[in-house]
């Protein structure tokens, strides 16, 4: 179930009223009039189950309460209520598969964001294979891959894209990019350093890597995974089970491509180098291909769910039984 809190105009307020009430899936309806000082209106507040939110956001913004007032949505991580559970048997379609497009779009917008931090993340996720490449320590390679931050911007290419937002996708497509020139430029002056410091040295680079040789070695399993990658990365983002993304970080070989082209760089090893930037391309370029068209076809699919989603006439009682 999800919490929406809305402050709307008073004019509004019973059109508001009746849209959740012929709703379906929605309870705990709640109305303080003349409650909201900033700006002035009324506050409403209902639960709602997580399949019929997406459809009931829609219809607040279509009314233009998100200019004239404010909408404010919540996950209850638990409802002990009758009627809760009356609501979620209401809603058409299980929660674990409902997409709330204006969350992914905010999740997104935050993750995608060329920020310090971000960079930062993704600079010393890119150190950290960098001595996982030269040592040929795959624990190292694991490690990066799981501090890298890049598949937020990803996602926010993907949902741009697919949500016909140019903003969205430009900005996530700097930070891709500006991140990644950045972690690719610190990482090579890094080994430059180690190496100075006798920590690094070409030949490590040029001796058998069994653990780490096929980062720069692309061949069509680094695109079908890839596929796959982007695949379950969004289906997490859609599905708030943000667990998998973890996954998905190891399973995808973006950070230890740009490491191993960073070390290569800085020895002037250009066939590693050039080898390192395929894999890297191939990477990015199918999550966001599987993510874009995970995300048109959870679209269409959950568009004929929301086929099935029934108003309750006026009048009619609050639940019953799907």
């Amino acid at each position: 179930m999800l919490h929406l809190r809305m402050i709307t105009p008073h004019p509004l307020t019973e059109q508001v009223v009746d849209l959740i009430h012929r709703t379906v899936g929605t309870t705990h309806l709640v109305v303080l009039s003349g409650a909201a000082r900033d700006p002035a209106g009324d506050v409403v507040m209902c639960d709602v189950a997580r399949e019929a939110a997406d459809e009931l956001l829609q219809e607040m913004r279509a009314l233009g309460i998100d200019e004239s007032g404010s909408i404010a949505v919540e996950q209850i991580d638990l409802s002990i209520s009758r009627r809760a559970d009356m609501a979620e048997d209401e809603a058409p379609g299980e929660a674990a598969d409902a997409v709330i497009w204006e969350q992914l779009a905010e999740s997104t917008h935050e993750e995608s964001t060329l920020t310090i931090t971000y960079c930062v993340f993704l600079i010393v996720a890119t150190m950290i294979a960098a001595c996982g490449v030269v040592l040929d320590n795959a624990v190292l390679i694991v490690g990066a891959m799981a501090v890298g931050p890049e598949f937020g911007p990803l996602a926010g290419i993907c949902t741009g894209l697919v949500q016909r937002a140019p903003r969205l996708t430009a900005r996530s497509t700097l930070a891709l990019l500006v991140g990644f020139a950045a972690a690719i430029v610190a990482t090579t002056v890094f080994s430059l350093v180690m190496d100075g410091l006798g920590l690094f040295h070409e030949g490590m680079l040029d001796d058998p890597r069994p653990n780490t040789s096929f980062i720069w070695q692309p061949d069509p399993f680094s695109f079908v995974v890839a596929l796959l990658a982007g695949v379950v990365g969004m289906l997490s983002l859609t599905s708030a089970k943000s667990g998998a993304l973890v996954g998905v970080a190891i399973s995808v070989t973006t950070v230890p491509a740009a490491a191993n082209a960073a070390v290569a760089l800085s020895y002037g090893d250009l066939g590693q180098m050039w080898g390192s930037a395929i894999q890297l391309s191939l990477n990015l370029l199918g999550i966001v291909l599987s993510g874009s068209l995970t995300l048109i076809a959870w679209k269409l699919l959950w568009r004929t769910q929301q086929g099935r989603m029934i108003r309750r006439p006026p009048g009619a009682p609050r639940h019953t039984s799907k």
